[in-house]
């Protein structure tokens, strides 16, 4: 077993945790899945495969995830989604590794599906993200949606071989949904940082993007499912900019209108 603490938090994700959790004993003896939900037995089915299961209240993703990290045995984290399946490719070069300098962090590569297409191009097809770290040096932010790791100055970013394949959503309407609740909780976000919305957020970042995506980053030989991410992600950034603006209420006179308040 590899010298890393594997660290998932879940919300009633019983149909797909099982993937991630076969795939994660192939690393390590030590997985930790914060439990967000109550619907469903999501957490009994980790604890079945042997996880270490922690109920907890949410406190936003980056907050959660740094509750994982606390509890886990191991000072290396690798972070997980339930939806998220290191590929063999990934394993072997995890246990290829030393873990010897503290100081460096692991970028993966991202394979993202949409349905059960494998996505190739746009900017799904350039996904990579840093989700390997020691705890002692790095930690997440703890905003209220699409933390960050919080690094030092001098760390050192590695790429490791293999992949994380990210069973994004199942249809459009999945993907529309969490699309719209993304946007809400990015509207929020910015409020609470004190962005202001202009018209060049409002109109020119949803086409920039769309271009970018689905022109630029050629996602348009994905095919439908391409074109579906780039129009639901025009929307969705047209979206946010629009929720904050309707936030922009003077703080000695009212608060944040509770219908643009999204709870996890």
């Amino acid at each position: 077993m590899v010298p890393v603490s594997i660290v998932i938090i879940t919300k009633n994700e019983a149909d797909i945790i099982t993937g991630c959790i076969d795939k994660a004993r192939m690393i390590t003896d030590d997985i930790v899945v914060i439990d967000n939900g109550h619907a469903d037995v999501t957490g009994d089915i980790a604890m079945l495969y042997g996880c270490r299961v922690y109920k907890k209240i949410w406190d936003g993703y980056g907050a959660n995830k740094n509750k994982g990290i606390e509890a886990a045995k191991y000072n290396w984290i690798l972070s997980l989604d339930a939806d998220e399946i290191p590929d063999d490719e990934l394993i072997l070069a995890l246990h290829k590794q030393n873990f010897d300098n503290a100081s460096v962090v692991y970028d993966i590569k991202f394979k993202s599906y949409f349905g059960k297409k494998p996505i190739r191009f746009g900017s799904w097809g350039r996904d990579h993200h840093i989700r390997l770290f020691n705890r002692c040096v790095v930690k997440w932010s703890e905003t209220i949606v699409h933390e960050t790791l919080v690094m030092p100055e001098n760390i050192l970013i590695k790429k490791l071989t293999g992949h994380i394949h990210h069973y994004s959503v199942k249809d459009i309407v999945e993907y529309r949904n969490k699309g719209s609740y993304y946007a809400k909780l990015s509207a929020r976000k910015y409020f609470n940082n004190g962005k202001k919305p202009h018209a060049g957020k409002l109109y020119i970042s949803p086409v920039f993007g769309f271009i970018k995506s689905y022109v630029f980053f050629l996602g348009f030989l994905d095919g439908r499912e391409g074109w579906d991410i780039a129009r639901v992600n025009f929307k969705n950034t047209w979206r946010k900019y629009y929720f904050l603006s309707h936030m922009q209420i003077p703080q000695d006179k009212k608060r944040v209108k509770d219908s643009l308040v999204v709870e996890y």
